[in-house]
């Protein structure tokens, strides 16, 4: 259920302005898909859309997270991907209409700019800079979920979450905290694991100098992390 509808604040707006679809658009394309933009809250565990509904809008994220999954006949879920603050999802249905494809869930408090898909997809029709820019976010929507693909494939579940700790360590530093900005549900998810088995890659990273107290993850040797 929207629980606000808001208009954008300027913090707003500077997220928005970097976000996949919004970046690489000159100063008319920006404007004009500016002002197509509206902003709408969501609680925690809200469901913003369903599979199979009729599609009329797509999203960017302000703040907040929200979660993409699937679910099965018998009700399992498959996390398809967490989206944070500048990150846009189910703008493929600009093209691929008419339904949603997926479930999509506020994984807690999140503020959205939504978008119309009829408006934009005729914007885009008279704008070939926003039909260039929503190509070139689908285009890196494509080579993320290859990147995907090939990590569930080639990496063990203590690799995955290696490396998701490594890409989030401050550059030249040996030793480091984090802090997950969401629950560890929901990096297992990210991560296409179960959460018995992130916790059990915790687990095998002890070794390696990383400890886990509920969020806040210590790394003692990044270096050591390295080679996992």
């Amino acid at each position: 259920m929207v629980n606000k509808i808001l208009r954008l604040n300027s913090r707003d707006r500077n997220i928005l302005m970097k976000a996949p679809i919004m970046a690489s658009l000159g100063p008319q394309a920006l404007n004009r898909m500016m002002d197509l933009a509206s902003a709408v809250s969501f609680e925690g565990r809200d469901i913003l859309f369903r599979e199979g509904e009729a599609a009329d809008v797509f999203y960017c994220v302000l703040s907040g997270y929200v979660r993409l999954y699937r679910l099965n006949k018998d009700g399992r879920e498959a996390d398809i991907r967490i989206c944070g603050p500048g990150e846009n999802f189910a703008e493929c249905l600009l093209y691929l209409g008419p339904n949603y494809r997926y479930n999509a869930q506020a994984a807690e408090a999140v503020t959205l700019a939504r978008f119309d898909l009829a408006k934009v997809r005729a914007a885009a029709e008279q704008d070939n800079d926003i039909a260039r820019s929503i190509m070139q976010s689908l285009a890196n929507h494509l080579l993320t979920v290859m990147d995907c693909v090939a990590n569930d494939r080639l990496q063990t579940a203590p690799q995955r979450v290696a490396h998701y700790l490594l890409n989030n360590c401050p550059k030249e530093s040996t030793s480091a905290s984090i802090r997950l900005p969401f629950q560890k549900s929901l990096l297992a998810g990210k991560l296409g694991l179960a959460p018995e088995a992130l916790s059990r890659a915790f687990s095998a990273l002890r070794g390696a100098g990383v400890t886990v107290r509920g969020r806040l993850i210590q790394i003692n040797d990044v270096n050591a992390l390295r080679q996992i």
